[in-house]
């Protein structure tokens, strides 16, 4: 596999999970940190920081338009419902556990 086809691959795979993030607003952003460890918002900001890596800027804005399908703020409103103490607890304990593997 050449370097070119494997980042074709790897744009398709990056593509495919934003639009299945995007089609699954019934998923909240602190269930999947609680279980991954990432979010919505981690892949706009290393959207930005990969964005930055290979000489280009793009703002924060315009990084999480790309990955929610529209403005953060219409998302939040639209899709977003308050963490519980419960929610919030499972996330925190996963970014302790992406400290721990330096994620």
């Amino acid at each position: 596999m050449t370097s070119e086809q494997q980042q074709k691959i790897e744009a398709a795979v990056f593509n495919r999970l934003v639009d299945l993030l995007q089609k699954r607003t019934d998923v909240q952003n602190i269930d999947i940190m609680g279980t991954a460890g990432f979010c919505r918002n981690c892949f706009s900001k290393w959207y930005v920081e990969a964005a930055a890596d290979i000489g280009l800027e793009v703002d924060k804005t315009t990084a999480q338009e790309k990955i929610y399908g529209m403005p953060y703020d219409d998302y939040k409103a639209k899709h977003q419902t308050p963490a519980s103490d419960e929610q919030m607890a499972k996330m925190n304990a996963s970014v302790a556990k992406n400290k721990e593997v330096g994620a």
